[in-house]
């Protein structure tokens, strides 16, 4: 959750593990929203890498999958570009009027170890400028 200087929410992630025991441990994003007046700031971005940070070291994922609107230009970048999401399958009708959506996945692998620490740490800094409202640790997907 992201908070304003005021204590106000200006911004949520929703994740949960997975609990199929026949696959490998995942998460799964279920829900990301920031208010509008608060978009554009990295909000975003804290909130689902600081739930990644989490799903990987606390629970012990392989990965953390996500469901996007094909038409959800913006989420699709957000998740695809910043994040380095990729798209696992289309689920067809996935949504209630009938919509498509892009079944998407995070790996965590071999490339997030200690040795990236440093340039993790790094990005983690100059996002908290941008976000000092969240404590976040930064971790990126593998490529």
């Amino acid at each position: 959750m992201a908070e304003d200087h005021d204590g106000r929410v200006v911004g949520y992630v929703l994740a949960k593990m997975e609990e199929d025991e026949a696959k490998p441990p995942h998460g799964h994003i279920t829900s990301l929203a920031v208010l509008r007046t608060h978009r554009k700031r990295g909000i975003a971005t804290a909130l689902m890498r600081r739930s990644q940070v989490e799903m990987e070291h606390v629970f012990g994922a392989e990965f953390v999958s996500l469901h996007v609107r094909k038409s959800n230009r913006a989420a699709f970048h957000l998740y695809n570009e910043t994040l380095k999401y990729e798209i696992n399958d289309i689920e067809r009708g996935y949504y209630a009027d009938g919509e498509d959506a892009y079944d998407m996945r995070c790996y965590f692998g071999k490339k997030n170890n200690t040795s990236d620490k440093t340039s993790d740490d790094a990005g983690v800094e100059e996002g908290s400028k941008a976000v000092e409202e969240i404590s976040v640790t930064e971790r990126r997907c593998s490529d």
